[in-house]
């Protein structure tokens, strides 16, 4: 409501007239001069009459705030609280939000003394009264400020009004910016009122994760639980400061309160979750109707927060477990509970500041599984705190976290489940964890006895776990040993052994891939996986081909091909990107992978898996243009990977179909800062191995490699896709060749194949045909027509590859089939025959 009309507002009749006409008659001043504030027109009726009336407005109103804040800062006591209650109790529920001073009214209630606690009653009644707008603060801190310039019995007499306003604030429907710079002054104000008295909502009635502070409460309640328990409702980050750390453990032990937190943590990473259907969304704006699952109501999420530090300060057994467990559940995928990355980000840096060894192996499986940008920052800064303490780096603690499982050196152990049955749990030499059973007789089998299933179901799941577990390790070590190929990092061979060599898990993997080792003059050395050196080696490093001789590299592939070794991820048949002089020329960025189309969908996804961080796409702001960040060389550099939709992409939705790449730059870290940097200063295994991401990314997502598109007619990436689909040969395709020039010997359609520059020639029966080694894709001889086949499954399952492709699967399991191709009995795969040849 407009204050220029205030004083018809002010002498409504209700339980406060009075106060409301004496307010008025002692403020006239200020009335008279807000009103001329409010009379004047809003900017939008003066904008259309050009800029000079606009400055003019500016400009009065600029004179008309200045008066108001002359006025206020010459009044009296008396007049500034008449000032404040007109503004607080002449306006209410339905009421244009009115024009206040810039200094505001709270600021001004706070410096004014002789409050009574009658007009602090009815301000606060005012606010409780008020909508939820962005009045609403205004005059609940003006109340607020009023209320603690009261000596403690005139708080006493107006705590029936602060506990309302409390109950207003948690409501379900108020969201953090009404609720967050009110509540801790309002538990402060009734804490001085009465110690044993919690206010209404602070520990939510029917989350089930707050059972347990419930249930002590109930059963002992006193001043310092209570203190203990405000207290953690304080923290509104996800790392507090030393002051309140302090001060927790104090208030813990004097609460004498440890069990109750471990146990209000267990509930909050094993609990069952809210549901939105019944406890409603857990923030206003989030639902519409839509059903999901959340932890923690965005009310409680403070408390929550404080619970998660309370038990990190008091630790105990199996703390670090459920901080992993928690920071997986609220800040993972697939988890079945709506993401909360304040709670998860606590629960991360409560692990950097836990002392238990148990600790660092949840950060490792954290690192491994938890993929959002924010997390990903806060979990390498948690690192950083962790390896600080014991004064390694945070890549010597990831090494030195692996968890091992209880695995014995032969990467294996077996555990009793009952019954005279036993489970044996073993890493294979290719990776592989396998789960069997040892029956009473010592009889082996792979599936669990009947026995077991009815006997012992408890001890079965728990090997079953365990073997999910192995799993998880196992596909992060092969993940952060790869990651090591940009790192060029060294090792004392002592170490090395130690932590990679003899690790239960690590070592199956180890075992599998070239290594480099130092002889005493500092020449380095590779051996054949599995192989010690036959001198004292001093150091350590992961062999890279863009380090080795071409006959080496040749050599090494015929090894693993010869011996059929097939390593955890390509290292021998490894693609190697060298700088171009194209790319030499244009200095700062790479051009090599730009104006490609991609599926967006795909690409996007890939982009997670592989860890590289990327902004979304789509029709708003900050989605027309992307850039996915991959770090290398152990963080030290960043490779940025340009993209956006693609021209002509006009289907609307969410996010575009296509996508267009354009350029590849790259960032050194300076500190806490990403510095550009001139490609040629970029190391080369750090430029290799990001190039080979975004090679990846283009091929693996490139419509060219759609074996459907040919036959959708008129396109507007027709013309890129017959480009592009049969075009030159990229690093990956030639490495591609290279392994099936050593494959093709082995195969029985032998006699049927060769290689042929950029295809792999297959001649069969009805017709010729030429696979292109990079997109897959068929031409028939002898008139170059196009063969569509899109394979609904492997025919190359059997055949010994050197390291996981399923390109290469996929050009194989052709190949058989077209060598075959008298016996194909898919009719429109005959009909192209017939029709090519």
């Amino acid at each position: 409501m407009p204050l220029h009309l205030l004083a018809s507002r002010l002498l409504r009749t209700d339980s406060v007239a009075a106060m409301r006409r004496d307010a008025r008659e002692r403020a006239r001043g200020f009335l008279d001069l807000a009103g001329r504030r409010e009379a004047l027109p809003p900017s939008y009726e003066v904008a259309g009459q050009g800029r000079q009336a606009l400055d003019a407005l500016r400009d009065r109103e600029a004179e008309a705030d200045a008066a108001v804040e002359r006025w206020l800062a010459r009044c009296s006591d008396d007049e500034g609280r008449a000032a404040v209650l007109c503004f607080v109790l002449a306006t209410g529920s339905g009421h244009r939000r009115p024009w206040s001073p810039r200094s505001g009214i709270g600021q001004l209630a706070a410096r004014l003394d002789g409050w009574t606690r009658d007009e602090v009653a009815a301000m606060l009644s005012a606010a409780v009264d008020h909508d939820l707008d962005l009045w609403f603060r205004d005059a609940a801190k003006a109340a607020l400020s009023a209320a603690e310039r009261l000596d403690d019995e005139g708080r006493r007499a107006v705590a029936p009004g602060l506990r309302g306003l409390h109950a207003k604030l948690m409501g379900p429907d108020v969201d953090a910016y009404h609720r967050t710079p009110l509540v801790t002054r309002l538990r402060a104000l009734l804490a001085g009122v009465d110690a044993l008295d919690l206010p209404e909502g602070l520990v939510p009635a029917s989350a089930p994760w707050a059972a347990a502070l419930r249930d002590r409460l109930a059963a002992a309640p006193s001043p310092e639980l209570n203190n203990f328990i405000r207290h953690l409702a304080t923290l509104s980050g996800p790392r507090p400061a030393q002051r309140w750390q302090r001060a927790c453990r104090e208030l813990a032990e004097a609460a004498s309160a440890d069990g109750t937190v471990a146990e209000t943590l267990r509930l909050l990473a094993e609990g069952e979750a809210l549901c939105s259907r019944t406890e409603g969304p857990h923030m206003p704006w989030v639902g519409n109707g839509f059903h999901y699952h959340y932890l923690v109501h965005q009310r409680d999420a403070d408390l929550a927060r404080g619970v998660v530090w309370a038990a990190a300060l008091g630790g105990g057994p199996g703390t670090a477990r459920h901080f992993g467990a928690l920071a997986l559940r609220t800040g993972g995928s697939g988890s079945g509970v709506s993401e909360d990355l304040k709670l998860a980000g606590a629960a991360v840096n409560a692990l950097a500041a836990t002392d238990d060894p148990a600790a660092l192996e949840e950060l490792w499986w954290l690192q491994r599984r938890i993929t959002h940008r924010s997390l990903v920052k806060q979990l390498d800064t948690a690192l950083v705190a962790a390896a600080g303490r014991q004064g390694i780096t945070p890549a010597q603690l990831v090494e030195r976290s692996v968890p091992s499982h209880g695995l014995g050196p032969g990467a294996a152990l077996e555990r009793d489940l009952g019954g005279g049955h036993r489970a044996r749990l073993a890493v294979e030499e290719d990776g592989t964890v396998r789960l069997g059973f040892v029956r009473p007789d010592g009889q082996q089998t792979r599936t669990a006895p009947a026995a077991v299933k009815d006997g012992f179901p408890d001890e079965l799941k728990q090997a079953k776990a365990l073997a999910k577990e192995v799993r998880g390790t196992v596909s992060g070590e092969r993940a952060r040993l790869e990651g090591l190929m940009s790192a060029d990092r060294e090792w004392p061979y002592d170490e090395w052994c130690r932590h990679y060599r003899d690790h239960p898990v690590t070592g199956v993997l180890v075992r599998r891939l070239i290594w480099d080792f130092q002889d005493a003059d500092g020449r380095w050395h590779a051996h054949a996986p599995g192989a010690e050196p036959p001198f004292a080696a001093g150091r350590v490093r992961l062999w890279h081909p863009i380090r080795a001789s071409v006959d080496d590299i040749r050599q090494w592939r015929a090894l693993l091909v010869a011996e059929q070794l097939r390593q955890p991820f390509k290292q021998a048949f490894r693609e190697i990107y060298l700088l171009t002089p194209a790319e030499e020329g244009t200095g700062g960025y790479s051009n090599r992978f730009a104006a490609h189309i991609v599926r967006y969908g795909t690409l996007y996804a890939l982009f997670k898996e592989r860890r590289w961080q990327a902004n979304h796409l789509g029709p708003y702001d900050g989605g027309y243009e992307g850039e996915a960040r991959g770090e290398f060389g152990d963080g030290g550099w960043r490779a940025c990977f340009h993209h956006e939709p693609a021209a002509g992409d006009d289907r609307g939705g969410y996010a575009p179909t296509y996508a267009a790449t354009d350029q590849v730059r790259f960032e050194r870290r300076e500190g806490r800062r990403w510095l550009p940097a001139p490609l040629a200063e970029v190391p080369p295994l750090v430029f290799s191995e990001a190039m080979r991401d975004v090679d990846l990314f283009v091929g693996v997502t490139s419509i060219a490699a759609d074996p459907d598109w040919a036959d959708r007619g008129e396109d507007r990436y027709t013309a890129y896709w017959h480009r592009t689909t049969f075009g030159e040969l990229t690093e990956g395709a030639q490495v591609r060749r290279a392994a099936l020039e050593r494959i093709l010997p082995r195969l029985k359609i032998a006699g049927r194949c060769s290689l042929d520059g950029r295809f792999l020639v297959v001649r069969g029966d009805l017709a010729t045909y030429r696979i292109h080694l990079g997109s897959a894709n068929i031409l028939m001889e002898p008139g170059g027509s196009y063969l569509c086949i899109v394979p609904a499954r492997r025919e190359g399952g059997t055949v010994f590859l050197p390291f996981e492709d399923d390109r290469l699967s996929l050009i194989i399991s052709k190949a058989l089939l077209l060598a075959a191709d008298a016996r194909i009995t898919d009719e429109s795969v005959l009909r192209q025959i017939r029709r090519g040849a």
